[in-house]
Order: C-alpha cells, then sequence, then structure tokens
C-alpha cells in the first residue's frame, strides 16, 4: 500500500516519521510532498530511505492512500492540483474542511474519503485520533485504523462530532499543557527546581491516564482512592471546585467547539 502524504509540516512531518518508524507501513512505500526543500532535507535527515518530492503530483501518481496534510486553505489549490483517480483512497488532516466540501474538489464525488484529527502528541505516537469516513469498505476503514493505531489511539466517530472530539482531543492537549505549566509553578514556588517540577507533574499526568486507559475505570473512582477523610488532597480537590476548576474546563472545551 503506497501512501503520499502532501504536506511535509509539523502534522504531515511527524505522521511521515511515526509511520516509518512503526511496522504497518514499509518506509519505502511512503512519499512526502512539499514546497520548501528545507522541510523535505530535514526529514530526509531523520528518515533517509523516505521518498520526498517538491511535486504534489508526482507524490500522489501512483499513491494508493494520499494523506493531506496541508493548511485548510490550501486544500482547493492541491486537490484542484493532483487530480485523484477514483480508486484512490483521500485522507485529509485538515481541520474544518468536511466531506462536503472535499468532494467538490475531486473528479470522484464518491471515492473513498477519510478525515482524521490528530493531535500534537503524534510525534510521540501519542496521539488521540479521531476519524471520519465516507464511501469506505471495512477493509479500508480497518486499514486507516491500524495505520493510525501504531501513532496513538485512534476512534472512527461520525463527521458531526467531529468537532466536539477535537475540543476533547486536539485543543484539548493544550489544556492539559496549561494544568501541567500551572502545577509547575506551583511547584517551583514551593522551592522545587523547575526541570524537577515538570518531571513530578509530566509523570503525575501521564500515570492518571493509564489508570483510566489501563483499567477502563472514572475518574471519580480514582480521585475517591486518594483523598482520605480530613486528609490533604481533599482540601486541594475542594480548593479546586472553589476556584471553579470544572467549570473553567466545560467552558473552555465549549468554546473550542464553536
Amino acid at each position: 500500500m503506497k501512501i503520499a502524504i502532501i504536506g511535509a509540516g509539523n502534522m504531515g512531518g511527524s505522521i511521515a516519521r511515526g509511520l516509518a518508524s512503526g511496522k504497518f507501513i514499509s518506509t519505502a512505500d511512503i512519499t512526502v510532498a512539499d514546497l520548501s526543500q528545507t522541510v523535505l532535507d530535514k526529514l530526509k535527515n531523520d528518515v533517509p530511505e523516505i521518498a520526498t518530492t517538491r511535486s504534489n503530483i508526482e507524490a500522489a501518481g501512483d499513491a494508493d492512500i494520499v494523506i493531506l496534510a496541508v493548511k485548510p486553505w490550501l486544500v482547493d489549490d492541491v486537490l484542484g492540483e493532483i487530480d485523484l483517480r477514483p480508486k484512490q483512497i483521500l485522507l485529509s488532516i485538515a481541520a474544518g474542511i468536511t466531506f462536503e466540501q472535499l468532494a467538490k474538489q475531486v473528479i470522484e464525488p464518491g471515492m473513498p474519503m477519510f478525515r482524521v484529527i490528530p493531535n500534537t502528541a503524534i510525534s510521540e505516537h501519542q496521539s488521540m485520533n479521531l476519524i471520519a469516513v465516507r464511501n469506505v469498505s471495512r477493509e479500508q476503514q480497518d486499514f486507516v485504523l491500524n495505520m493510525f493505531n501504531e501513532l496513538g489511539m485512534s476512534m472512527v466517530i461520525p463527521e458531526e462530532k467531529l468537532a466536539a472530539g477535537t475540543a476533547l482531543a486536539s485543543c484539548g492537549i493544550a489544556y492539559v499543557l496549561k494544568y501541567i505549566q500551572a502545577a509547575m509553578q506551583a511547584g517551583i514556588e514551593m522551592g522545587l527546581r523547575p526541570d524537577d517540577a515538570m518531571r513530578m507533574v509530566a509523570q503525575s499526568v501521564k500515570g492518571a491516564a493509564e489508570l483510566i486507559l489501563n483499567n477502563e475505570t472514572h475518574p471519580s473512582v480514582e480521585i475517591d482512592k486518594v483523598t482520605t477523610p480530613g486528609g490533604i488532597t481533599i482540601k486541594g480537590v475542594n480548593e479546586l471546585d472553589h476556584a471553579g476548576f470544572t467549570s473553567a474546563v466545560i467552558k473552555a472545551m465549549k468554546v473550542s467547539n464553536k
């Protein structure tokens, strides 16, 4: 299965590097196109076996799957240039560009299409990948799911739920990082070295996530395990609630869904 990635920026480059370091796709079957030779040279330096080109047409020509990893405002121009064949699969990571918009720019509107919303943790193979499908077979869906599962965790959801999912998983990673930053600042004020505080908080966040994902438990259950009566943890949890922490997170997610 030959893969063409159009766009080697932060997300396209991360996908290319992630696929190349995995076992599901052969590096020899990946071609990456970008207008910037500097960006391509950096990618080639990291992954010498990967094919690169400054021609979108060349990259997409014999590909089975074309991954559109360009900015949303460039989608129309790129699709108008590469003239995809009906049997090819189009996979777009351009946020906010719907299937209907994509269909208007291809020769065969009924061609198989995927919309994928990853997050920046894709560079660490820890992305939450949200996937919507249109006109795809079960075999095609499973293939794309398996491909992106090497880059993190993947979930198929209806297209109309992508905006909400983006708020939680794509924008949401920034809110988690904001918590890490705030907790670090508290640690520094209490006398910890910045790098020590960062590691403590980051590992705590990672550990909390693993508790949920590995045990299919609920945050409330895990919170109860560490909030002993009269203890210091319940005092901190209550202070978060008094300060409107829960409400602030909900409001941030909802405003990102607009």
